[in-house]
């Protein structure tokens, strides 16, 4: 099953006994914060889920596969994600080590 933008809102509403109205705002400035964030090229970090990061493509050959057909593809960005290894290790069912101090 896939976690869709109202599912948040609903995991918000359940969580915090806010009317929907405003979880909805909730959720949806916090993906535009990230939109922005991102699209201004930084990275965007949260501790204990991962990384969030644009990575610049360079121009390259490729190929369409319906025709055969050689190329040249645009330079453009993407977004790439970087899980934590505490998000890692939930993922995998293994068990939270103590941070050593």
């Amino acid at each position: 099953m896939t976690l869709t933008k109202k599912d948040m809102v609903d995991a918000v509403q359940d969580e915090l006994g806010l009317p929907g109205k405003r979880c909805f705002e909730i959720v949806e400035t916090l993906l535009e914060t990230l939109k922005r964030t991102m699209e201004d090229g930084e990275s965007v970090l949260i501790r204990g889920f991962g990384k969030f990061y644009v990575n610049e493509k360079k121009e390259r050959r490729g190929r369409n596969p319906a025709t055969g057909e050689v190329m040249m593809l645009e330079p453009r960005r993407v977004v790439r994600f970087k899980c934590s290894q505490k998000l890692r290790n939930r993922i995998n069912g293994l068990q939270e080590t103590e941070d050593k101090n």
